[in-house]
């Protein structure tokens, strides 16, 4: 049986015994840079979201050329009102080309102790906080020291500028590893009908045995799962797209639920600044899909029944 939801509102899930809590849908600001919103317009995009249960905004020092964050910021001083309703999540590991930071010669990793710590205060300057609720490493680096970057993470949560840490993209191992020295919130990792990787190579596997809930970034496709005219596309979006028609749900709340309904409990992230996005992904928080029509995705997004 499908069970369909009652009351659009985002219920709240914490991360981890003694982590963050967040709301079930967090809104990503990534592309915040090509909203084309004023100041007055992001205050009531966040108000928005609010008003849906979404109080959880995902950032990266690095968006929107070094520049999302201080969009966000400026809603903040306009609107001080919000801090205390919302939580600030930002990853920083990767410096950037660009006429900001004209001293980077090329594009790389960096998860010094230093660039951490520089990292995450230039993140709170431009956010306009004293703290960010989570702070991720944005990717695994060949030249990570483990112990570098715990203590770095110690340094700033004793400090208060940052409550709780985690990683992103990073491997069951590499997870495991950090984790022993520092508890991680979490680990936001791609995943969605056409990336299913880290529900097969022991990433999900791995959270769930700590329990500890992954953030799930681009969970449909990077749009692809509206628009790509490929056969695994087209036919995800078909099976899903009937499963949506009889139980009378966008397509998108369909996807969502289908990603929801993992027991390693995925947090998925939005990308977009419509709210009708915003609203289906929320949506999908509320639906339980039949174990069946579950598998039918599964069975579309892998192009072969289960052996």
């Amino acid at each position: 049986m499908t069970i369909l939801p009652t009351d659009l509102h985002c219920p709240r899930i914490r991360t981890r015994e003694g982590g963050p809590e967040l709301s079930r849908i967090v809104a990503g600001m990534w592309r915040m840079h090509e909203w084309d919103m004023n100041v007055g317009q992001r205050v009531a995009f966040i108000e928005a979201c609010l008003a849906l249960g979404v109080t959880s905004f995902d950032h990266a020092d690095i968006y929107g050329d070094y520049g999302v964050e201080s969009l966000f910021g400026a809603a903040l001083r306009a609107q001080p009102s919000l801090r205390g309703r919302i939580e600030l999540v930002s990853k920083c590991g990767i410096r950037l080309v660009s006429g900001k930071h004209p001293r980077h010669g090329i594009q790389h990793y960096d998860t010094s102790a230093a660039h951490v710590v520089a990292s995450a205060e230039a993140s709170l300057r431009q956010l306009h906080t004293d703290h960010l609720d989570l702070l991720l490493i944005h990717r695994p680096d060949p030249l990570m020291d483990f112990d570098e970057i715990a203590e770095a993470f110690t340094r700033l949560q004793q400090a208060g500028k940052v409550r709780h840490v985690g990683v992103s993209n990073f491997t069951r191992h590499q997870f495991e590893c950090l984790n022993r020295r520092v508890p991680l919130a979490t680990n936001q990792v791609e995943f969605s009908p056409l990336a299913t990787d880290a529900m097969f190579d022991q990433t999900f596997d791995g959270l769930q045995d700590l329990g500890i809930a992954p953030m799930v970034w681009s969970p449909l496709g990077g749009g692809r799962l509206f628009t790509a005219s490929d056969a695994r596309a087209v036919e995800v979006r078909t099976v899903a797209g009937e499963i949506a028609a009889r139980i009378e749900q966008p397509l998108a709340t369909v996807l969502f639920a289908w990603i929801m309904a993992l027991p390693s409990r995925p947090i998925p992230l939005t990308g977009s600044g419509r709210l009708e996005a915003i609203r289906d992904a929320v949506a999908g928080a509320g639906i339980r899909l039949a174990r069946e029509d579950w598998f039918r995705i599964l069975r579309a997004a892998r192009g072969h029944e289960v052996a």
